[in-house]
């Protein structure tokens, strides 16, 4: 049993002289106002990517947690990360992930270097610096909710960085 809706193209839609762009505006537009009807996914942002509507689900599944890492200029941000298994290192690439989709939305194209974000800044957590990538969160004890924030990391003498 064939639905009536399904039986158009998406030229019917726009007219014959559609191109790649104008569908892909279309579908754009359609995704958003599905996601934005659903109670689930209406807090996402409009131009979603397939990533975030994953960990959105996952997260909503109970599979994922949400670990806020509180900056320097007292902002939060809000990141997603697996809730078994998950180390140091996927907080931080989930958090490069987040700040990049971040100032892409806001339209702002600067190069960021990780490598010299994490020289000189510690994640912390309850009074303990997240020296090791490998270690994973549930063994650090950060679990849903909690707040890691980023403090200085201060030359250390006779230890070299």
């Amino acid at each position: 049993m064939e639905n009536a809706n399904y039986e158009k193209s998406p030229k019917d839609y726009m007219g014959e002289q559609s191109t790649e762009d104008d569908l892909a505006a279309v579908t754009a537009r359609t995704l958003n106002d599905i996601l934005m009807e659903d109670p689930l996914m209406c807090d996402l942002p409009k131009n979603v990517t397939l990533e975030e509507v994953n960990s959105q689900i996952a997260l909503q599944q109970g599979q994922s947690i949400t670990v806020f890492i509180d900056r320097h200029n007292e902002t939060t941000v809000p990141v997603v990360v697996p809730q078994r298994g998950s180390t140091v290192l996927d907080l931080k690439r989930a958090f490069r992930r987040n700040m990049s989709l971040k100032l892409a939305r806001e339209k702002i194209y600067t190069k960021i270097s990780w490598r010299y974000v994490w020289k000189n800044n510690w994640l912390y957590f309850e009074g303990q610096k997240l020296k090791s990538d490998s270690d994973l969160l549930e063994d650090l004890g950060i679990w849903n909710k909690c707040h890691v924030s980023f403090i200085k990391r201060l030359r250390e003498k006779g230890i070299k960085n």
